[in-house]
């Protein structure tokens, strides 16, 4: 199945609520009568968009586009799930994207140069599917990786307190567990993390497109977490 991108320029929302949901049981109640639950998964993400201007001409097509090319709760799309606030930027601000021309000083055919990240952190040591924990090295970020997104092949985590800090090594745990091996040295996106979802159901999508110039939509998502099971089997 083709994964559809969101595209974050003609439609940026203007909140995003990634939220991870965790896969608990029910352990029993105690004498006082209250259940203790286990954690039985680190669990998916929950995540909305909203305040999404769909006012102009080109963002209601772009919109129907999205949801044509969906089909509904089943399609696959990566969408954007920013963190400006708490990514661990040098400067302790926001900073923007880094535009680059060729060694020799040329730019690309279009006359743009390559992209690339404010923050630069990669993976101190290879990791496989369904690890809890990972050992992060700064290139170029802030000396502070606890409570950051970062993205893998779309893949999204959160880190969680440090368990260890060996210089720039950082050894923390993260929600939810590995979605797919992550090898040494990879290169992770913490300026724009993305995340594989869902739409959370068939319909939402559903817009009222009015007359208003302020017009504007929300959409929830669910994590894919079929695509990376599908992905952990696949020969």
């Amino acid at each position: 199945m083709s994964i559809v991108y969101w595209p974050y320029q003609t439609l940026p929302a203007y909140a995003v609520a990634p939220n991870p949901s965790a896969f608990s049981r029910g352990g029993g109640r105690s004498l006082g009568g209250i259940e203790r639950k286990v954690r039985t998964d680190r669990g998916f993400w929950n995540i909305q968009l909203t305040n999404i201007p769909v006012a102009s001409k080109e963002q209601r097509r772009t919109w129907s586009a999205i949801r044509t090319a969906l089909g509904g709760a089943a399609g696959l799309i990566a969408i954007p799930v920013w963190s400006y606030g708490s990514a661990p930027y040098v400067s302790g601000e926001r900073e923007p994207i880094i535009v680059t021309p060729h060694d020799d000083d040329t730019l690309l055919d279009d006359g743009t140069g390559y992209e690339q990240g404010a923050i630069s952190i990669t993976m101190a040591e290879a990791v496989a599917i369904g690890a809890t924990v990972v050992k992060l090295r700064i290139v170029n970020a802030m000396p502070d990786l606890v409570g950051i997104r970062f993205s893998y092949n779309h893949a999204l985590y959160e880190t969680g307190p440090a368990s260890d800090v060996t210089g720039d090594v950082w050894t923390v745990p993260i929600v939810p567990q590995i979605r797919a091996a992550i090898p040494l040295g990879a290169e992770l996106e913490c300026d724009m993390p993305t995340c594989l979802v869902h739409l959370a159901d068939d319909k939402a999508m559903d817009i009222d497109f009015d007359v208003s110039e302020f017009a504007q939509g929300s959409v929830s998502f669910v994590e894919a977490v079929d695509y990376w099971s599908d992905l952990a089997v696949a020969p």
